[in-house]
C-alpha cells in the first residue's frame, strides 16, 4: 500500500509516522510556507481545564493521554528528543469563586482521566514558588499532569522517526490528481492521499470541486529570555482567558497567543497583536517586565466554524482523507489524530469514533 501525505506539520508528520510504523509505503510532500502553525506553536497539553463541552474534552483527554505511548514508540525508533515534558499546569486567578469552580470541574474530569494526575489548590505564595514571575495576588489550581511541547521539535522527531521507518520526504507543491498527486510535473500515484496542509488545506482540495470550511487564524506568540534563571521545571500557566504562559529550558518563557479570525495569510507582527500579548503576559506575570523580548512568531491556525477538527474521507472522494481544522488545539490533538488517520487509511476502525468530525459536515461539491 502507498500513501501520500500532503503537509508535514504535526498532523501530517504524525500520520506519516504511524503509517510507516505499520509498514506502509509513505511519501510526505510539503513546501516551505511562512506562518505554518506547527513552526510557531508552543503547546500546552492540559485539556482537563478547558471550558469546552464534555464530548470535546473526552476526545482531547484521549489525545493528551496518548502522549506517553507516542513517546515510547519514538524511543523504540531511537528518537528521544520530542520536547514533551510533564511539568504541571497552573490555572491562575484572583477570584476565589472562579478558582473553586475550576477546582471542582477539574477534579471531576481527573477522576476519569488518570493522565491528569493530582489536582490541588495553591495559595498565591505557593503558586509563585512554582512560577516565580507571577503576580502576587494570583492563587491557582494545580494539575500535576499538565504538559508542554515545542511544535518545531515534535515535528522534527516525528519526521525523523518516520524516515527511519522508510518514509520519503519530497519538497514541492502538491496538486491532487485522480490517483495521487503531481509534484514539479511528476505524477506520483497512491492508494490514499492524506491532506494535512493546515490552513492551506482548502486550496489543496479546491481542484476536486470541494469547498472546505477551514480558514487561517493568525496567532502571534512572543518568546522572552530571563538571563540566568532556570525555567526548565516551571509549569504552564493558564489564566481565565485564551492567553497562556509556558517555559522551556534555556531561561525561555513563551507568552501567547492572539486568535485573529479573518486575518487571511497576512504574515506580520502587528502593533495591536504585540500589545495584546504583552498586556496579558505582564498582567499575569509582571516579573517578565525586565525580560528580553527575543522574538514574536506568527502561525496560521487552521480554524473550522465549530472549532473542531476535520478528520476522515472527503464525501465523494473516499481515497482522500483530511486531517485539518485543529485551531488552537493542534499540539494536543493532532499527534493522536495521526494515529486515527493511519487506521482509517488502512481500512480499520479508529481508536475513537470520528464520525462527528467528518469533513463533509461543512464541505460541498
Amino acid at each position: 500500500m502507498r500513501v501520500i501525505v500532503i503537509g508535514s506539520g504535526i498532523a501530517g508528520a504524525s500520520t506519516a509516522y504511524h503509517l510507516a510504523r505499520r509498514g506502509v509505503e509513505v511519501a510526505v510532500v510539503d513546501t516551505a510556507r511562512s506562518g505554518a502553525a506547527t513552526e510557531a506553536g508552543a503547546g500546552i497539553v492540559c485539556p482537563w481545564t478547558s471550558r469546552r463541552g464534555d464530548a470535546e474534552i473526552r476526545a482531547a483527554s484521549m489525545a493528551a493521554s496518548y502522549y506517553p505511548a507516542l513517546l515510547a514508540q519514538l524511543a523504540e525508533d531511537g528518537v528521544r528528543e520530542s520536547s514533551f515534558e510533564t511539568v504541571g499546569a497552573l490555572v491562575v486567578g484572583a477570584d476565589e469563586t472562579e478558582l473553586e469552580a475550576t477546582y471542582q470541574l477539574v477534579v471531576e474530569r481527573a477522576a476519569e482521566a488518570p493522565a491528569a494526575g493530582q489536582v490541588s489548590r495553591l495559595d498565591a505564595a505557593q503558586a509563585r514558588e512554582l512560577f516565580p514571575v507571577l503576580a502576587p495576588e494570583l492563587a491557582a489550581v494545580h494539575v500535576s499532569g499538565g504538559g508542554r511541547v515545542d511544535g518545531r521539535r515534535l515535528r522534527r522527531a516525528l519526521l525523523t522517526a518516520a524516515s527511519r521507518r522508510g518514509a520519503e520526504t519530497i519538497e514541492g507543491h502538491a496538486e491532487l490528481t485522480g490517483r495521487g498527486v503531481l509534484v514539479a510535473g511528476e505524477r506520483r500515484d497512491a492508494d490514499k492521499v492524506v491532506v494535512a496542509a493546515g490552513a492551506w488545506s482548502r486550496e489543496v482540495v479546491a481542484p476536486l470541486g470541494v469547498h472546505l470550511a477551514v480558514e487561517p487564524q493568525r496567532g502571534q506568540i512572543s518568546h522572552f529570555e530571563l538571563p540566568g534563571v532556570d525555567t526548565s521545571a516551571w509549569p504552564v500557566v493558564l489564566p481565565q482567558s485564551s492567553h497562556y504562559l509556558l517555559a522551556f529550558p534555556g531561561s525561555r518563557v513563551v507568552a501567547g497567543a492572539t486568535r485573529e479570525t479573518g486575518s487571511g495569510f497576512d504574515y506580520r507582527v502587528t502593533a495591536a497583536g504585540q500589545h495584546e500579548v504583552l498586556t496579558h503576559a505582564l498582567g499575569v506575570a509582571p516579573g517578565l517586565a525586565d525580560a528580553t523580548l527575543l522574538e514574536t512568531r506568527i502561525g496560521f491556525r487552521p480554524a473550522s466554524p465549530d472549532g473542531l477538527p476535520l478528520l476522515g474521507p472527503l464525501d465523494g472522494h473516499p481515497d482522500v482523507l483530511m486531517a485539518t481544522g485543529f485551531g488552537p488545539t493542534g499540539l494536543t490533538v493532532a499527534p493522536f489524530a495521526g494515529a486515527l488517520l493511519a487506521s482509517i487509511a488502512l481500512g480499520e476502525a479508529p481508536a475513537m469514533d470520528v464520525s462527528s468530525l467528518r469533513p463533509g459536515r461543512f464541505s460541498s461539491g
